[in-house]
């Protein structure tokens, strides 16, 4: 959650909340951002389509993330998996798969409208032909400048990867990506990277190290040197989440505790929406159920996998209402892979 109408700088302000969100949550009915059709393999970025057009799982909608604007409404930045030159299935063969990052606008959080122009291709990020992917966008210092987090993955999800940057000067909309990598090791698949700021300039990145669980690091340079935190935030380690802890969305809640919610792989063809709770933001207790499990039917039928939570516009005399963004697959195609897609879900008390 990173909220730039409460600050432009880098505080914990962006992502600090009055209320937690909870554990009850209502799945909205209609799909936030909708996959090409398998028709349309190089659409523009802000293409538009039937939502009764075929569609296969060759292309999909992943990993959103979204901004609360300085002067109201939202953006929310998500990959889009198409297929490479040579690999038609596209995204039912993700290691094969290109993406490139896009952006939507919604005044509401209701209604989200693609915007023109490619916020990053993966040439661009240092992939090459393959995936730029999972941004997180933060103010940097106290300029008004913005810096976007991303994993860069030049090859299969096997090989070592890196999570980089690059930096706007215009609200979020053109992006320069940066020298350097910003988390990088030998043997290691980095992904899913999130920023907590901290006090003092300081900033902790989240992510997920894969075969560990989530990771974090810590930048005492306004977040381009980063410098790894003994152990592992959140383990591979109970049944819903023994495959996979990955892609954490974190928050603090007024008074200092902290809130995440993560995705978390029982095996590899069904994800479910897990949380967390920590007093300082390294030592973490899970919930033992899940807030978002996938099904029965429909957009999210196996996985419910990588997502994000926004504070809605507040009625007057009303408490903040809370929506979770998050990518969904149907498990319509062949091993359950299928359509990915940008689905939500709305807070209840």
């Amino acid at each position: 959650m990173i909220d730039l109408s409460k600050s432009q700088a880098a505080s914990p302000l962006v992502h600090t909340v009055a209320t937690d969100p909870g554990c009850l949550w209502n799945k909205d009915a209609t799909v936030a951002i909708e996959a090409p059709p398998d028709a349309d393999v190089n659409p523009l970025p802000e293409a538009r389509w039937s939502p009764d057009a075929t569609r296969t799982g060759v292309c999909g909608a992943v990993g959103p993330r979204v901004i609360a604007l300085p002067d109201g409404g939202y953006r929310m930045y998500y990959s889009q998996i198409l297929p490479r030159a040579g690999f038609p299935v596209g995204a039912n063969d993700y290691d094969n798969s290109t993406t490139r990052i896009l952006s939507a606008f919604s005044v509401d959080g209701d209604i989200w409208i693609p915007e023109p122009g490619v916020r990053l291709s993966p040439q661009a990020g240092g992939a090459g032909n393959f995936r730029v992917v999972s941004s997180e966008v933060v103010p940097v210092g106290d300029g008004g400048r913005l810096r976007m987090y991303y994993e860069c993955c030049s090859g299969s999800q096997a090989v070592t990867n890196s999570i980089r940057s690059a930096v706007s000067l215009d609200g979020g909309l053109v992006w320069t990506p940066e020298l350097g990598t910003r988390l990088e090791a030998e043997g290691h698949n980095y992904s899913a990277p999130r920023i907590v700021c901290l006090s003092g300039g300081r900033c902790r990145l989240y992510c997920y190290d894969r075969g560990r669980g989530i990771v974090s690091a810590e930048s005492n340079d306004g977040g381009l040197l980063f410098h790894p935190d003994p152990g592992v935030r959140i383990a591979q380690d109970q049944a819903f989440d023994s495959h996979a802890a990955f892609a954490p969305e974190i928050f603090c809640i007024a008074g200092g505790s902290y809130v995440m919610y993560y995705a978390g792989y029982s095996q590899p063809n069904r994800a479910y929406i897990l949380r967390a709770v920590s007093d300082d933001g390294l030592l973490w207790n899970k919930d033992s159920k899940p807030v978002v499990s996938p099904g029965p039917s429909g957009y999210d039928s196996v996985k419910c996998s990588e997502m994000c939570v926004i504070c809605l516009p507040q009625l007057e005399g009303e408490p903040c209402r809370y929506r979770m963004f998050y990518e969904a697959c149907d498990g319509t195609s062949e091993n359950n892979r299928g359509v990915w897609r940008i689905a939500s879900a709305t807070a209840r008390y």
